[in-house]
């Protein structure tokens, strides 16, 4: 955990101490058996564990967000603070866990899995996680299948997610990309693989290279490391 009003020079330092280690999550252990009832079994009692602890890490937000809390300031002043949840930085798997949706699907909107990466002028509903959780309750009842059905066309498995009720808090807003795994080694990747597809495809890959590696800055970069 940390704020959001930190350099992140400072945030970057383990000296500094500004990011603090607020849980560490648990692992059920896992049920004998591989058939679909124990699978389903296992899923319901890995989602109730994660849920059970974020309501124990997070449960105190309910209260300071309302009232709020006097706390020291870097400027040595006391003030009257309203700690409000604004950002979740994880990776996609995490996020999906989190979230309680599909591996494929998207934390921020309801774009279906199989048009991802498609046209990117088309919008798409913005994740409305508190109706998930409205249907949620409809499980129970006489309208199950069809909660199961809506819940299979926007991607969702569970309805309830870890950031269900919190004051002033959209869970559609927390989804923060992590830079390293989400855009260097992702989007980037993906990118240089299209561009090495088109190269070899129109047998300019050599051209490419050679232009690269004539590049100053290129250069005086393998210079240094050699």
């Amino acid at each position: 955990m940390t704020i959001s009003n930190i350099l992140s020079q400072t945030r970057n330092s383990p000296a500094k101490m500004s990011v603090l280690l607020v849980a560490l999550l648990p692992v059920p252990p896992k049920l004998t058996g591989e058939s679909s009832r124990a699978e389903e079994t296992q899923q319901q009692i890995n989602a109730d564990s994660l849920r059970a602890v974020f309501d124990l890490v997070l449960g105190p937000l309910h209260y300071v967000s309302h009232e709020g809390k006097v706390m020291d300031c870097a400027d040595g002043k006391t003030r009257r603070c309203f700690p409000i949840l604004s950002a979740w930085i994880a990776d996609h798997a995490e996020h999906t866990t989190l979230h309680g949706i599909g591996s494929k699907s998207c934390p921020k909107c309801e774009v279906p899995c199989n048009v991802l990466g498609g046209n990117p002028q088309e919008v798409y509903e913005v994740r409305d996680y508190a109706i998930y959780e409205d249907k949620a309750g409809q499980l129970e009842s006489g309208e199950a299948g069809s909660t199961r059905e809506y819940f299979r066309q926007v991607g969702v498995k569970i309805g309830r997610n870890v950031f269900t009720g919190l004051h002033l808090v959209n869970p559609s807003d927390l989804h923060k990309p992590d830079l390293l795994h989400n855009i260097y080694l992702s989007l980037f990747k993906h990118m240089m693989q299209c561009v090495e597809r088109f190269l070899k495809k129109h047998k300019r890959q050599q051209a490419f290279d050679d232009a690269w590696c004539n590049n100053p800055i290129v250069r005086s970069l393998c210079n240094r490391q050699r």
